[in-house]
């Protein structure tokens, strides 16, 4: 389940889990534009039917941009190269406190 980290979460020991941001249907229908605002913004929001979850209204995912290849490559290219990690901590052991 995909939830921000700012949502409060209930569960009840059963499959019916829900946010604190739960409206009733008819109050859903009736600020329908409030409430797109508010998904978002980032919240998650529990549409319920006679008190039961129903449905749940989260920002929609964007797609993924395609890594141009050529540019990733030139960027790694100016990077110096890394030692060994072995190297690394023993280096970290024998010089840096911690």
């Amino acid at each position: 389940m995909d939830v921000p980290a700012n949502a409060i979460i209930i569960s009840f020991g059963t499959d019916r889990v829900f946010s604190l941001n739960a409206i009733d249907l008819a109050d859903a229908m009736a600020r329908l534009s409030e409430l797109v605002d508010r998904v978002q913004a980032g919240e998650v929001i529990d549409i319920l039917q006679h008190g039961q979850p129903v449905a749940r209204l989260v920002a929609a995912r964007t797609p993924r941009q395609r890594i141009d290849v050529d540019q990733l490559r030139a960027l790694t290219d100016t990077m110096p190269l890394q030692t060994e990690a072995v190297d690394v901590v023993r280096s970290m052991r024998d010089t840096d406190r911690y």
